[in-house]
């Protein structure tokens, strides 16, 4: 069963958070980054303390979008998180909330996490952002935008990164009854109410991705996963368009989708990640695993996730027989697979590090039907978005015929 959708899970959290009314919301995700938002937003509501301290953990969505919200809420507020956490930055948005008005300092490295947040009503209006950096930044201001006095006007300068992150914002604001203008790069929302209306999240296209891996591996497969829509605010849901050129189908029903490996595989592969960079590690990987030439062009924003995702990509692809190449290329990175004229195979125990990255794992475990003794290190990271992936993994390989690989977490 997928989980629902962290990303909207999130989104709707926050508007949550910011209506008069209260409403329900079904199927929230059990991610632990959902978790951790909702449980700091409850304190938040509750606490009567002042400065509140609140760790967001790893959960970098979670930071990004209480620094907005905190800024335009009356208290004191002590925002920190992981040791990672403190090396992700967070300088454009605080910059922009300074441009509104906001009093935020810095605890310890300029421009990093933590932060001290001295939160009072913001009045609203013009603010200009870097674009290419991180989309959560401008979902962050964007939520804020209809409860603020004037409004938000929102100039978004160089290519925007994750673009379709920007719009399930807009369209999930929508939904909650706000009315918004996008021309060009500016968008501009006026001030208004949102409307309590109960919210059903829908299930997470990103974690469908691993299951199209397995399909891709496969000699043969049918696949069903319900809860997936194709009129979907997730821009992940462009995976039925990607894995077409590894053979799969996708037909979808009034339950979700049915995944098949029917045909042949495209001879090499090349697509642009800057609009869904939690796809690279996926479709690389399959790539990998079938031996098929690619070229990704991949945002710098890669590297600065939960780990440093090009380098922890490469790295255990090479442990496993893969090579790669990297280079940099204006306001991205081009990450090329080379074809090797065989695909590699191994019954030797190999392990996988994670880097405490969820995706990592994830990405990597459907490579056991090719690695027989595959071992993923630190197994519990997919808690962070996926809870239930392992507990899957091994329901769908025990109802597979004798001779099928043997999967471990360690």
């Amino acid at each position: 069963m997928l989980p629902a959708s962290k990303s909207i899970s999130n989104r709707v959290l926050i508007i949550w958070a910011l209506v008069d009314y209260p409403f329900e919301i079904t199927n929230l995700s059990n991610a632990d980054d959902t978790l951790i938002l909702k449980n700091l937003l409850e304190r938040i509501k509750s606490s009567e303390e002042e400065p509140i301290h609140l760790d967001c953990g790893n959960a970098g969505t979670a930071f990004r979008f209480l620094t907005a919200l905190l800024a335009n809420k009356p208290g004191e507020w002590e925002l920190t998180g992981s040791e990672r956490m403190k090396q992700r930055p967070v300088k454009i948005l605080v910059e922009a909330l300074r441009d509104l008005g906001a009093d935020i300092e810095y605890k310890g490295k300029n421009g990093f996490p933590p932060l001290s947040i001295k939160g009072k009503t913001l009045n609203g209006g013009i603010v200009s952002i870097d674009a290419t950096t991180s989309s959560q930044y401008i979902s962050a201001l964007l939520m804020i935008a209809p409860v603020l006095p004037n409004g938000l006007e929102l100039h978004l300068s160089g290519k925007t990164t994750s673009l379709p992150y920007i719009e399930m914002t807009l369209r999930i604001m929508k939904k909650m009854g706000i009315n918004w203008e996008c021309e060009n790069n500016n968008i501009k929302i006026p001030p208004q109410k949102y409307l309590a209306k109960d919210f059903k999240v829908e299930a997470d296209w990103s974690s469908a991705a691993y299951w199209y891996e397995i399909a891709a591996f496969s000699n043969n497969s049918e696949i069903s996963l319900p809860g997936l829509k194709k009129d979907s605010f997730q821009g992940d849901a462009v995976l039925p368009e990607i894995y077409k050129y590894f053979g799969i189908e996708t037909d979808f029903d009034e339950n979700g989708i049915k995944i098949t490996k029917t045909g042949k595989p495209t001879e090499n592969f090349s697509f642009d990640f800057t609009g869904f960079p939690d796809l690279a590690q996926p479709v690389v990987v399959t790539c990998a695993g079938m031996n098929i030439p690619g070229e990704f062009i991949v945002p710098k924003n890669l590297r600065i996730k939960e780990t440093d995702r090009l380098e922890a990509l490469q790295s255990e692809l090479k442990t496993l027989g893969y090579q790669t190449e990297l280079i940099e290329s204006g306001k991205h990175f081009i990450l090329s697979l080379p074809k090797t004229n065989k695909q590699v195979k191994t019954n030797k125990r190999t392990i996988v590090k994670t880097y405490n990255d969820h995706r990592m794992a994830l990405a990597f475990a459907p490579l056991c039907l090719l690695h027989k003794n595959l071992e993923i290190e630190n197994p519990e990271v997919v808690s962070k978005s996926y809870p239930g992936y392992w507990g899957d993994l091994k329901m769908l390989f025990s109802n597979l015929p004798a001779g099928t690989p043997n999967w471990h977490s360690r």
